[in-house]
């Protein structure tokens, strides 16, 4: 069994693909599929916080402008948050 993701190198991979993005280096379509990788790997080997933590970066993640509303709720749903 792989190690669990630690949730901030979670938050690095979120923060690296937003640059990516604001850079142009990223098209939406290349950051969604990008993002979607992440989603899997974390359902894959799951992620070492619990849900107050996860909630909170997130959180932390949208104040900051890395995500958008939008994604948190994607992110949230996927990762069987609500």
């Amino acid at each position: 069994m792989t190690n669990p993701i630690s949730i901030e190198s979670f938050a690095e991979q979120l923060q690296k693909l937003h640059g990516e993005m604001t850079s142009g280096q990223l098209k939406h379509s290349e950051y969604d599929q990008k993002l979607s990788r992440v989603i899997k790997e974390l359902r894959e080997r799951g992620i070492d916080a619990d849900r107050a933590k996860i909630f909170a970066k997130l959180d932390d993640l949208l104040q900051g402008g890395v995500i958008t509303p939008s994604v948190k709720s994607h992110l949230e749903n996927r990762l069987g948050l609500v």
